[in-house]
C-alpha cells in the first residue's frame, strides 16, 4: 500500500508540474507579437516658385551695342541680370527681330552669359526662372537692343510690336462694320515712323490696306465670323522693318 502512495504522490506531482509548464502567457501557450504603430505620413514638401529676373545689360532699346568683335560679321554680347527669388537656374532666349531666328540657352547656373550673334541686327531677349523641385516657371519682360554692323550709318526701325488685336484673339466687329488695330513702333536712330500695314484672310502676306500712316492705329472693315492674318511694315523713309503675323478672329 505504501507503494502504491507513493507511486501516486509522484504521478500528481508530474501531472501538476506539465500544467504549471503549460498554463503561462496568454493561457493557450501562443506567443502574439503586438501590431507595430505606423509611422505618420509627412506632409510634402511645397517648393515655392521662382519669380521673375530683372533684366540689366544689354539695356533696353540701346542703339548701338557694340560687344566684343568676334569677326567682320559677328559680336559677342555679354547678357546680365539680377538673380531672382528662389530661382535656381534660367533659360535665355535671345530673338533676331529681323528674321524671327531663336537663340535658346537653357539651364544657366549664374546670373550672365556671353553669346556671339550677328552684327546690324535688331534683338529681343527675355530671361525664364526655373527653380529645381517645381514646374513654374516666371519670364522677364522683353528687352529689344539693336546690334552695330561696321559702317552702318541709318539702322532700320524695330519692328514694330502688334497690340491689338492679340494673337490668336477675338475681336467684335463694329455697326458701322470696322475693328480697329493698334501698334506701337522705335527707331534706333530715333527718325519719324510711318507704317504701312498687311491685313488677309490667307497669311497677313497679300494685301496692303493701309501705307504711309503716321499714327499707331487704324479702324479697318472687316467682316464678322472670319479669320484675318495682319501685319506692320516700319519706315524711317531710308530702311524698313516688318513685324511678326499675328491670326485673330472676327466675333458672330
Amino acid at each position: 500500500m505504501r507503494r502504491i502512495s507513493h507511486y501516486s504522490t509522484y504521478t500528481f506531482l508530474v501531472l501538476a508540474l506539465m500544467l504549471s509548464c503549460s498554463s503561462g502567457g496568454d493561457g493557450d501557450g501562443i506567443s502574439v507579437t503586438p501590431t507595430p504603430t505606423p509611422t505618420p505620413t509627412p506632409p510634402p514638401v511645397t517648393v515655392p516658385a521662382p519669380s521673375s529676373a530683372t533684366l540689366s545689360l544689354p539695356e533696353n532699346n540701346k542703339v548701338c551695342e557694340t560687344g566684343t568683335n568676334a569677326s567682320t560679321t559677328q559680336s559677342t554680347i555679354l547678357f546680365q541680370w539680377v538673380a531672382a527669388t528662389n530661382a535656381t537656374a534660367y533659360d535665355l532666349r535671345i530673338t533676331n527681330s529681323d528674321t524671327q531666328g531663336v537663340t535658346l540657352i537653357n539651364n544657366i547656373e549664374g546670373t550672365q552669359r556671353e553669346v556671339t550673334l550677328e552684327k546690324g541686327m535688331p534683338y529681343a531677349w527675355q530671361i525664364t526662372s526655373k527653380a529645381t523641385g517645381t514646374n513654374e516657371t516666371a519670364q522677364s519682360t522683353a528687352w529689344k537692343f539693336y546690334l552695330a554692323g561696321d559702317g552702318v550709318e541709318n539702322y532700320a526701325p524695330f519692328p514694330a510690336d502688334l497690340l491689338s488685336p492679340a494673337s490668336g484673339g477675338t475681336v467684335s466687329v463694329s455697326e458701322s462694320g470696322k475693328i480697329s488695330l493698334s501698334w506701337s513702333g522705335e527707331d534706333p536712330d530715333g527718325d519719324a515712323l510711318t507704317y504701312s500695314i498687311y491685313m488677309d484672310q490667307t497669311d497677313g502676306l497679300q494685301e496692303q490696306i493701309a501705307t504711309n500712316v503716321s499714327e499707331t492705329s487704324l479702324e479697318v472693315d472687316a467682316d464678322k465670323d472670319s479669320v484675318y492674318y495682319w501685319r506692320v511694315k516700319s519706315s524711317d523713309g531710308e530702311n524698313s522693318a516688318f513685324s511678326q503675323i499675328y491670326a485673330f478672329r472676327t466675333g458672330a
